[in-house]
């Protein structure tokens, strides 16, 4: 049986039969790289181009942030629900941090599974 985190793609760790999937399922993070402790930002997070069918389309978005040297990780920031047809996998959300960490996403397809990406952020 395997662990629940091997059934999640990335591009480095995905099948080879599922790997062409990558470019339009991985999530796309625009963040700063950089941000101040407490000051509100932008993050852009989106998936595609994708199919936006009731038979194929994106149909959830989560959202965590592992923050360093906290104990227990990660904190859900957001989850999202897709309607199909009618929600577009492209969501903007306005966060604040107190410390440093890495922010993953992920994005479900009914069709291709579950794919991750993550970006740092440093906060000064």
């Amino acid at each position: 049986m395997k662990k629940f985190g091997d059934l999640i793609y990335t591009p480095e760790h995905a099948p080879s039969e599922v790997i062409s999937k990558a470019e339009t399922h991985t999530p796309k993070i625009e963040a700063p790289d950089k941000v101040k402790a407490g000051e509100a930002f932008k993050v852009k997070i989106f998936v595609g181009p994708h199919p936006n069918q009731v038979q194929h389309s994106i149909r959830w978005i989560e959202v965590y942030f592992e923050e360093e040297g906290r104990t227990f990780n990660p904190i859900h920031i957001a989850t999202i629900d897709l309607g199909p047809e009618y929600a577009e996998p492209d969501i903007t959300l306005t966060l604040k941090l107190k410390k440093s960490g890495t922010l993953y996403v992920l994005e479900y397809c009914n069709l291709h599974g579950i794919w991750e990406a993550r970006k740092e952020i440093k906060v000064e």
